[in-house]
């Protein structure tokens, strides 16, 4: 063995236990800006869970997983699609735990985890950063949609004005060419396998599923306007957070949009205490399926 390859095989643990350490520090600073989050509205919190059975709250628990599923595997369908398909429990763990740094003010975190877990499993960087993008077109145009389909034209055509766009954004010979200049501009190879329409389609359709889900969540915490309403009123909540990239998880913009939708049912301090329900009854969910995702992944020695 030469002294290069002595020295790079010393190298290799601390390099490592650095990466480790890193992780550790991301999930610590993840989970604490989460917590900030709940205890800074901690009495509208509890008088928002106050007027929720045991019941509701549990369904609404179980909706909320389930939407999450349906955002993961929008993404994994993406990742395999561009050429790296991961197993489900791989996938799991590399998506959840790397959507805890939603609640990190900036929108670089999720991305930044996922790439450097990703790498970990074979997929370059450059793929998870692109399947990572490509899910913020497709939950808004299915958002947006699902909004026309359930709160009505006439209140919400407006929304009709961004659907052209996210359409085109939604082509994949558009998006394959704009992520093949972005990766040029960056000195990168280009992806080996470009985006394909069936894969793009099979992704729309786990947003909805993901948007029927959460809809489910908001009608278990608030059933005052049916069904349909509450699909509508979280899906128009949800694109607004999307929008203001930096606010962690749309903290705030969310809970605004949700509290004037929820007008006409349900008076402002009733509004509130379920926007801020439903936000809480989320950030359970994402820490119910990072860690039931990591453990998973851990059984199985990934």
């Amino acid at each position: 063995m030469t002294a290069d390859e002595a020295a790079t095989e010393q190298a290799a643990p601390r390099r490592s236990m650095g990466r480790r350490l890193v992780r550790y520090g991301f999930l610590a600073v993840a989970l604490g800006f989460g917590a900030y989050t709940v205890a800074g509205q901690w009495d509208a919190v509890v008088a928002g869970f106050s007027r929720l059975t045991p019941l509701a709250l549990a369904g609404a628990l179980v909706a909320v997983v389930a939407a999450l599923l349906g955002a993961m595997l929008t993404w994994r369908t993406l990742l395999a699609d561009l050429g790296s398909p991961l197993p489900p429990r791989p996938a799991a763990k590399v998506f959840f735990v790397g959507q805890l740094g939603k609640y990190i003010p900036g929108a670089v975190w999720p991305v930044l985890a996922q790439m450097e877990m990703g790498r970990d499993l074979g997929v370059p960087r450059s793929r998870s950063a692109a399947a990572f993008f490509l899910m913020m077109p497709i939950q808004l145009a299915t958002g947006l949609l699902v909004t026309l389909g359930t709160l009505g034209w006439d209140r919400y055509g407006w929304l009709l004005l961004f659907v052209p766009l996210l359409l085109v954004l939604l082509e994949p010979k558009v998006i394959n060419g704009v992520i093949g200049y972005a990766l040029r501009r960056l000195g990168r190879e280009p992806l080996e396998r470009p985006l394909s329409r069936r894969g793009m389609l099979t992704a729309l359709g786990w947003a909805l599923a993901g948007w029927l889900a959460y809809g489910v969540h908001l009608y278990f915490v608030a059933p005052q306007g049916g069904l349909v309403f509450a699909v509508g009123a979280f899906a128009l909540s949800w694109c607004l957070g999307i929008l203001t990239f930096v606010v962690p998880a749309g903290a705030g913009v969310r809970e605004v949009a949700m509290v004037a939708v929820l007008a006409p049912h349900l008076d402002r301090g009733s509004a509130i205490a379920v926007a801020l329900s439903s936000r809480i009854v989320i950030i359970v969910g994402d820490l119910i399926c990072a860690g039931l995702a990591g453990i998973a992944a851990r059984r199985d020695s990934v």
